[in-house]
């Protein structure tokens, strides 16, 4: 994380903060690093709302979005960090009131763009962690190379109808073997045919879903800010809603 100095926890950061801190894992000195740890984060939708209000919520100290797309009604049934009195507001000023309102403490910084390959690297250069809470092929993966190139922890998620994936990407390091972490790549060679996937509008989706998986994702992002745990890097978990089932599999580097 950064190491840049952060002024220490004000007496209502400590209160606002207390049941992280009294967590011997997380402490004072884990509660300073979310405080100076910046997170992207890209997409205010259904995966970006619970990463967003949970990440607020803990004190990262500074939460970039990345939106181009604006509030409408259809939103509302998960994208949670909304409301309808925002319905036409883009949803990265929508996203960064909320926030305000929710936790003082943080800065946003909004970018109402769509992350591509030109500017994708400039974007993700300014940040410690960034979270992929896109809805497209051409993003997650203009996002993964950028993060690859930029050696940045990348917490990536996507959802069906019923079900969701999620892992952590950190190809530029090694794992405890010493072989290279595998890649968005390694895990997805190619996106799927033009049609193949449909969309959200097509298909459909359970709302609650993409609140379970952007918690997830949130988790993760504290987990790499804090040290504490261990990330899914080089792991998929896949959660079938219907049957209330966690798989995890783990992939590697092809070479």
């Amino acid at each position: 994380m950064n190491k840049h100095e952060t002024p220490p926890l004000s007496p209502e950061e400590l209160e606002r903060y207390a049941r992280h801190i009294v967590l011997a894992e997380i402490g004072g000195p884990g509660q300073q690093k979310l405080k100076r740890a910046r997170v992207l984060v890209v997409g205010a939708g259904g995966l970006g709302a619970p990463v967003l209000s949970y990440l607020a919520a803990a004190g990262v100290g500074t939460l970039g979005i990345i939106d181009d797309d604006t509030v409408s009604l259809s939103n509302l049934q998960r994208q949670i960090i909304h409301a309808t009195e925002n319905i036409g507001q883009t949803k990265a000023a929508s996203a960064s009131a909320a926030i305000e309102r929710l936790n003082p403490h943080v800065r946003v910084e909004t970018h109402a763009l769509r992350l591509d390959e030109d500017n994708a690297r400039r974007l993700v250069a300014a940040y410690d962690v960034i979270v992929d809470g896109s809805d497209n092929f051409a993003t997650r993966y203009a996002v993964a190379d950028a993060c690859a190139a930029e050696e940045r922890p990348l917490v990536t998620a996507s959802v069906g109808r019923f079900d969701g994936t999620l892992t952590v990407l950190m190809p530029y390091s090694r794992d405890e073997t010493g072989q290279p972490n595998p890649s968005y790549c390694d895990l997805f060679p190619a996106p799927p045919p033009e049609g193949m996937v449909p969309s959200c509008a097509e298909a459909g989706v359970m709302g609650a879903l993409t609140g379970v998986l952007g918690t997830l994702e949130a988790m993760e992002v504290i987990k790499l800010v804090t040290g504490v745990g261990e990330p899914l890097v080089g792991k998929l978990l896949l959660y079938d809603s219907l049957a209330t089932r966690f798989e995890t599999i783990h992939y590697r580097h092809h070479g």
